[in-house]
């Protein structure tokens, strides 16, 4: 079990881009299939800031079965996401049976669909109104044992160590990013205006402020508009050569 786990983690890493968080949900789901004993397919369903979406299936059957339980607000996978129970992990061993009564739309629509029980685990992180759950499917019923339910609890604790690296990469990514094309918007201001560097600050935030945009969507619409000025004048002088 120790060297699946240790497997799976190794291939994580080493398959995702760590700055693009839905490359590392896929990762988390193809290996949690792969890894956890008795699950046949899986999804994610996060709930972020109020608004539940579930994505990154590995077969079209489990993305609607997710979705449904969204959007009938029942079943495992939103308990585990927004209200997840001591040890993070929720088992419908049939869903055909009692253990699904909590659930019991969600439930006919998974044995429809060919599914028999499942098991929701948490995927905790840091970031404030980000939760997540991963969920996996089984056809037979009670498919997921003691030793499965342990395995899918440490995949998900360190899937959710993968997770928040990822989460923080992209926000340091989001970051320089907007720094950059900030300090690419008050170079033209201070070109344009001849001001110094905070002046040009100040005058982004009032234009920030006046059309109640966020500062760096002024700001990149202002460089772009830059750009377009410089290819406008390019294509003007080409025209007179």
């Amino acid at each position: 079990m120790i060297r699946a786990l240790r497997s799976a983690a190794e291939e994580m890493a080493r398959g995702s881009n760590l700055r693009d968080i839905d490359s590392v949900l896929d990762s988390i789901v193809i290996h949690a299939v792969e890894t956890v004993p008795g699950a046949d397919a899986g999804g994610i369903t996060v709930a972020e800031n109020s608004k539940i979406e579930s994505s990154h299936t590995t077969v079209h059957a489990i993305g609607e079965l997710d979705q449904l339980q969204t959007e009938l607000d029942e079943g495992p996978c939103i308990t585990a996401a927004t209200n997840p129970p001591r040890g993070g992990v929720i088992v419908i061993d049939d869903l055909a049976g009692d253990d699904a009564e909590a659930c019991p739309r969600f439930a006919k629509a998974a044995v429809d669909a060919g599914y028999r029980s499942m098991c929701s685990t948490q995927l905790s992180t840091d970031h404030v109104g980000y939760r997540a759950a991963l969920n996996l499917y089984s056809p037979t019923p009670a498919a997921f044992t003691t030793e499965a339910q342990l395995v899918a609890a440490l995949f998900g604790a360190q899937a959710a160590v993968l997770l928040y690296g990822s989460e923080t990469a992209a926000h340091l990514t989001r970051a320089i990013d907007s720094r950059d094309v900030i300090g690419r918007a008050k170079g033209v201001l201070i070109e344009r205006f001849g001001v110094d560097d905070s002046e040009a600050f100040q005058m982004l935030v009032k234009s920030s402020q006046d059309t109640n945009l966020k500062l760096v969507n002024v700001a990149t619409w202002l460089a772009q508009d830059a750009v377009e000025r410089g290819r406008g004048r390019d294509r003007k002088g080409g025209r007179g050569d």
